[in-house]
Parts: structure tokens; sequence; C-alpha cells
């Protein structure tokens, strides 16, 4: 049997090889507390999963849902970036229901991209930026990012050949893996940049509502213009603890989402209705249950970042995501090396940085999604590691 070069060329997605790990560690018995995945264990708000039940049981939702998501919600999504962001959009021309944003990041360069073209992507980021490229038959350029810059691209540096081949531009703050933020000023230049070189920006705004201080993210789409050159990926997963649900959004520039959706048309049949009707109730919702969970985020937080420099790693609190990213401490250079030494002395798993792209090499990433008392448990056996003692 001979596979498709793409999928022979597809390298194991990033936590299904920490999913082995974690198994091969538990056959030997070792209790493992995995910080790896970003996957909110805080459940989805009582009153959403009993508007699903009571839409679960209309027939009205048991058809085909439409492709590009019902106009009710559509609505509400406008609605809710009209009072989150203050920018008003067409819910029938700048808005597409989608199947968690990941799989719109995964279709996007198929509205983009031909054999040839390039899709510039920050590094560390997200694999999924890339595994889209490649599935649509185009090149991937990286561009480095680096602590000193506050994890941000210096977009005048990239080089004049590969601006002209790009088709995209991917961004995506506050980050993953990084935790950065962006501020208006910058945005505003990325659509100056996106204009001149005439390349779409394509925005990654999952964790705008996971925020600590008093933090505010921006939407690219408060920035004048920015519809010209730009969509913005958003989702309900972690601002509603609804991963399991996948309910999201792409807004923006009308002609990408209309291409977008074409795509989506004709390979998949939209997001379940009951599902969708969910979704409508929590973006009308106050924020109270926002405002809660990134209480009990911002209190984990704390406390990670208080045993990371225990153990000698540097870092900044974030002040937003669901993530503390570290500098590894003095003497260790090696991500991988660092992970493979916690899990086989601690049973603790953390991600190795260099997972996200070369540039994320001599940092890890600590994820906040884990219950209290096993994230307490993690937190002691790293700081009894910390001390030199034996906790295996």
């Amino acid at each position: 049997m001979q596979l498709a070069q793409r999928v022979q060329q597809l390298p194991p997605y990033l936590f299904a090889a920490i999913s082995r790990m974690i198994e091969e560690k538990r056959a030997e018995g070792v209790d493992v507390i995995s910080l790896g995945i970003g996957d909110p264990d805080l459940p989805t708000p009582p009153h959403l999963i009993e508007r699903l039940q009571e839409a679960a049981a209309d027939p009205a939702n048991h058809r085909y849902p439409e492709s590009e998501g019902l106009p009710k919600l559509r609505a509400a999504m406008a609605r809710w970036y009209s009072n989150r962001h203050g920018v008003t959009l067409d819910p029938n021309s700048e808005i597409v229901v989608l199947i968690g944003s990941k799989e719109g990041i995964a279709h996007l360069p198929l509205c983009l991209i031909d054999p040839g073209d390039v899709s510039l992507i920050t590094d560390p980021g997200y694999p999924v930026y890339e595994i889209g490229t490649m599935f649509a038959g185009g090149e991937t350029v990286r561009i480095p990012l680096s602590e000193e810059d506050g994890w941000l691209p210096r977009l005048d540096e990239i080089d004049p050949v590969d601006a002209a081949r790009a088709r995209i531009l991917w961004l995506n703050y506050p980050n993953n893996p990084t935790g950065a933020l962006a501020d208006r000023p910058f945005f505003e230049r990325a659509v100056a940049w996106a204009r001149d070189n005439e390349v779409v920006i394509a925005h990654d705004l999952a964790y705008a509502d996971v925020t600590f201080d008093g933090y505010v993210a921006p939407s690219i789409l408060e920035v004048d213009g920015a519809r010209d050159v730009a969509i913005e990926f958003n989702s309900l997963s972690k601002t509603f603890n609804m991963t399991g649900w996948r309910a999201a959004m792409a807004v923006g520039n009308a002609e990408v989402i209309d291409a977008l959706t074409r795509v989506k048309t004709n390979v998949d049949s939209g997001l379940p209705q009951a599902i969708q009707q969910m979704a409508i109730t929590a973006l009308d919702d106050p924020r109270d249950s926002i405002t809660a969970h990134n209480a009990i985020y911002q209190r984990r937080r704390d406390r990670v970042v208080e045993v990371l420099h225990e153990l000698g790693l540097r870092l900044d609190p974030p002040k937003a995501s669901l993530y503390v990213w570290a500098r590894l401490p003095e003497g260790e250079y090696f991500s991988g090396d660092y992970a493979a030494r916690l899990v086989n002395e601690t049973g603790v798993v953390l991600t190795p940085g260099a997972a996200y792209g070369d540039a994320g090499e001599g940092y890890i990433r600590i994820s906040l999604t884990v219950p209290d008392e096993r994230l307490e448990e993690a937190l002691d056996r790293l700081s009894r590691f910390a001390r030199g003692e034996k906790v295996l």
C-alpha cells in the first residue's frame, strides 16, 4: 500500500506523542500527572448543559445543520464582537461557524494557498498552522520569535522574497505557547504590513478571554482597515470550558469568509444545531462564569510560578492564556531532555518548548488545566525535586 506523500510527511501530532509518553509511564506503575495539554478541567457551566439537553430533545435539531451556522448563532456572534470588542460585523457575510477553531485553521490554507505559495508562521507556534499549509500544497516560512522582542515578530525583517510569495501571515495573541501579548499598535503595524505586501492575516484569538490581573485582550479587527486584510478565529472552547463541544467562529474579511464557507460546505455538514443553541446562550450570557473561571486559573498560575522559581526556571507571570512559559534553569539547554528527566524522576509531564519550533528550544510550557488537588500534588513533587529529594 502506498500512502500519499502528504501523509508520509505528516509528523506525529504533538499531544499524541505526549499521550504515548504518559501511557508508557503508567504501564510502569507510575502515577503520572500531565501538565502538558491545555484542555480545561473545569466543567461547562451547568445552565449551558441544560440548554444543550433541551435543544437535543427538539426534533428540529436532529437533522443536518447549515454549514455556515444558524442565522441566530451568527447574530449572537456579531453581538459578542460588538459588546466585547466594539467591532460591528455583518452576520451574513463576515461570520462563519466552525466545528472548533482548529478545523477552520486547518481549512483556511485551502482557500488561499496554491502549490508554491507560502504561509508565514511564527516560531514557536501552534503546529496546525503549518500542517494546514502542507495539506494545501504550500510551503512554510518560519519567523523566529524571541523573549527579547516580547515574542512578537519583526515584520520589517521578513525577507522580501518570502513576503512576495506569502499568502497568509499567522498571528496568535494572547499566544500559545508563550502567553505573550500584542497591543493595538502592533496590530496596526501588522495590518499596514499585510496591506503593503498583499497578504492575508489569520489571527488566532482562542485565548482572548482567559486573562488575569485586569488585562483585556484586543481583537485585530479593532484596528481601522483590518477587515481589508484579516480574518480572526475565535472559540468558545477556552472562554466557556467547551472544548468538547467544538463551537467556534471565523470572522472578518468577507471574501475570505466566503471562501472558507465554500470549502466547509464541501467537506463537512456543520456544527450540530443543539450545540449551536447552547452557544447562543453562552454568547448572550453575562460574563460571570468567565470571571469565576479566570479567578481559578489565576490562583493556579500563581502557585505554578512560585514552584518554577524554586526549580530555577526564569519567567514573567503571564497575563493571559492557560499556560506558563518558562526558560530552563542555567546549565540546561534541551527542553526535551529536561522534560524527560522530570517525567522519569517525578512523574510530572511538562511540554518541551522545542515541540513548538526551533525558537522554543530552551523553554518548557506548563498547563493550568489540572484539578487543584492533582496540580498541588504535581507541584509538591517538583518542589521536592528542586530540593534534591527522591520523589519516585
